[in-house]
């Protein structure tokens, strides 16, 4: 097993309760956090965020928290749940945070592999869940929330305001003025500071035990490839669950001192952006594809000089806008007509993004289309890829200025080694990587081989200029029946970058070709079909429309003609394909909470689907069971049409 050198944090502060004393020490009244509630925006400078988490953590110790013990966080990103990540650590305790859109059932394995006994949420929903499946949490004995709006009729001796808990610390303290500091010198760099769960696409979540110096040594990488300051700002808005949001809106900030935003509700969360104009933003490639989607359709109802504008500044940025954003040579010219642009196009088109004041923008999660890319790096949005897994503190490639390729992740991080195993998987090594997985030694072991590199699970393969390609999953990475190579989520990558396309998945291991299901993508297809005056009621009706048909059916041959001219996967091209009549939810188990398709488990519940598209029928019935966002469970049904392919004839190179 792989040991976490100190060396992550050169200075001596190698927890995180000392980044956040020394932040409060240093530079005390600078901005540390803010939060909009009611429309106004609330700010906490780095000595009040200090003298909080005083509070919480005193009062956490008060109710009888200990060095060792879990605390689950389930919400929205809000400063009081940040905070009480910093207090739990100050005791040497560990945050646990949860998807806060899971369902109570969901939670219960988390809780329960945890051991939870301490648990802090946001709010009144939150609360009704935990107490839903208390009784099979025999452990769990504090609940604190903070939200109090619809709590007031809420008597159980165990729930607890948070407010009320910082006063109840506040009394500790005074009572122990010693204690915490003695606490927070007692923090070891290799102490767990957080426990993140894995999606678990294949079985059940792992939690993924990461110590302070792991998190540090990413923090500090990314910084200094990103020449990150205190002076800037992140939107965090993504669950606090995932490991990018806390690589981002936690370590990060905590390491550079920047500002942490959290937006009033998911509803707003574009206005709020908008609003804060952050120098640091981090979105999947679906939003960034919602964002230009936005963006076209206004365009289709601007005027007519409006759009003659747009297309011939588009066409300038194209041509010359990542050049000049990467430094490069371009004529006198073209830079003429692109300042002319950043005036009447570029520069109001960033303001409605809400990316005005944006220095660095990253994305990750799935591969994000090579037009995409371009669009945003042509318009002056500094746009990368970065690459790592929940088990390597996201961070494992990162993308330098001036060495941005659109179909690599980029180079290794500061710190990180990489090398490619004989079967293609990508395995890494570095000060980031897990100590353990939570109670699970034998899953370390499988996880982590000799010499300490850990085994990503994915495939890949190092370029020219020493740059990391994810190909798949490397357990996904089959074979057709004719022996050639058989990458499903490469395929449904390219799929994907098309605005129609929501979720695609591939199927043809073993099989004589590869057939598809496609989601469409319920705001844009919509859109189009409005457009032309096709009615509809709902997705199930626009997904069986013929002319949504032939719209997708021209989309996928386009990616068979590309496919074409790859010979690693030219006999990958989809001959068949089908809409399904729902669209992929976790709810119904089909996604994970991170929106990665469980494949086997939607393999197994859709193969008469499957079975459909492979004996060659024109059409198929299914009747499949959904739940509803309040629990209540129905039905969607249709008559599935199934459509052939154009495919692309293979230029095969002479022996």
């Amino acid at each position: 097993m792989p040991t976490q050198a100190n060396h992550a944090a050169p200075d001596g502060l190698h927890t995180f309760p000392r980044l956040l004393l020394h932040h409060a020490r240093t530079r005390p009244n600078a901005p540390a956090m803010r939060e909009k509630d009611l429309g106004i925006w609330q700010t906490w400078t780095w000595s009040a965020v200090a003298d909080r988490v005083r509070a919480l953590a005193c009062g956490l110790a008060e109710l009888g928290f200990r060095r060792g013990d879990n605390l689950a966080i389930v919400g929205d990103n809000r400063p009081h749940l940040y905070m009480m990540m910093s207090a739990a650590q100050c005791l040497g305790g560990v945050p646990v945070p949860l998807y806060q859109d899971a369902v109570a059932d969901e939670m219960l394995f988390v809780l329960q592999d945890a051991g939870i006994r301490f648990a802090v949420v946001e709010d009144q929903e939150q609360v009704d869940k935990l107490l839903e499946i208390r009784d099979r949490l025999p452990g769990l004995a504090h609940v604190i929330y903070d939200d109090p709006r619809g709590m007031r009729h809420y008597t159980q001796p165990f729930l607890h305001d948070i407010r009320e808990l910082m006063e109840m610390g506040r009394i500790h303290d005074r009572n122990h003025p010693d204690f915490l500091e003695a606490e927070i010198e007692r923090g070891r760099h290799d102490d767990v500071s957080v426990m993140l769960y894995t999606s678990g696409t294949t079985g059940k979540p792992k939690g993924v035990c990461q110590t302070h110096a792991g998190f540090i040594a990413a923090a500090r990488g990314g910084i200094e490839v990103d020449r990150m300051g205190a002076d800037g700002d992140i939107l965090s808005y993504l669950p606090m669950a995932w490991v990018g949001d806390h690589l981002f809106s936690f370590a990060q900030a905590m390491l550079a001192g920047f500002t942490i935003n959290c937006p009033e509700s998911g509803d707003t969360v574009m206005t709020d952006l908008r609003e804060i104009g952050p120098t640091y933003y981090f979105a999947p490639p679906r939003v960034f594809e919602s964002l230009l989607t936005s963006v076209m359709i206004r365009m289709e109802d601007a005027g007519r000089l409006k759009q003659m504008l747009f297309h011939h500044f588009m066409a300038v940025a194209r041509r010359c806008g990542a050049d000049i954003l990467d430094g490069k040579p371009v004529s006198a010219a073209d830079r003429l007509q692109y300042a002319l642009g950043r005036l009447l196009i570029y520069g109001p088109l960033k303001n409605v993004l809400g990316m005005s004041r944006i220095r660095v923008a990253y994305t990750a999660g799935a591969a994000i289309g090579p037009d995409l890319f371009r669009f945003y790096r042509s318009i002056g949005i500094n746009l990368k890829q970065f690459y790592g897994q929940t088990e390597t503190c996201a961070y494992v490639c990162l993308q330098p200025d001036g060495e941005i390729k659109f179909d690599s992740v980029g180079r290794p991080a500061p710190g990180v080694d990489i090398r490619i195993a004989d079967n293609g998987e990508v395995l890494v090594k570095g000060p980031m990587l897990l100590k353990e997985y939570y109670r699970r030694p034998d899953a370390t072991a499988e996880a982590i081989g000799p010499g300490g590199w850990f085994m990503t699970g994915d495939a890949g393969f190092l370029d020219e200029d020493g740059h990391l390609r994810i190909i798949d999953r490397a357990k996904d990475v089959g074979q057709l029946a004719n022996g050639a190579m058989f990458a499903p989520n490469y395929i449904e990558n390219k799929l994907k970058f098309f605005q129609y396309i929501k979720e695609a998945v591939c199927f043809g291991a073993d099989r004589d070709h590869v057939c598809a299901f496609i989601n469409i993508d319920m705001g844009a297809v919509g859109n189009w079909a409005e457009r032309r005056g096709i009615a509809y009621s709902g997705y199930t009706d626009l997904a069986g429309k013929p002319e949504v048909h032939e719209l997708i059916r021209q989309c996928v041959e386009e990616v068979n003609a590309s496919l074409a001219g790859d010979a690693m996967v030219a006999d990958s091209q989809v001959h068949r394909f089908l809409i399904l009549h729902k669209e992929l939810d976790p709810d119904d188990d089909e996604l994970t909470r991170t929106r990665k398709v469980r494949r086997n488990f939607v393999a197994e519940k859709y193969q008469v689907l499957i079975d459909a598209l492979y004996a060659g029928r024109a059409t198929q019935f299914i009747e499949t069971e959904v739940k509803f966002e309040d629990g209540r469970r129905g039905k969607v049904a249709a008559d599935l049409r199934i459509a052939d392919c154009k495919t692309t004839p293979i230029a095969r190179k002479a022996a």
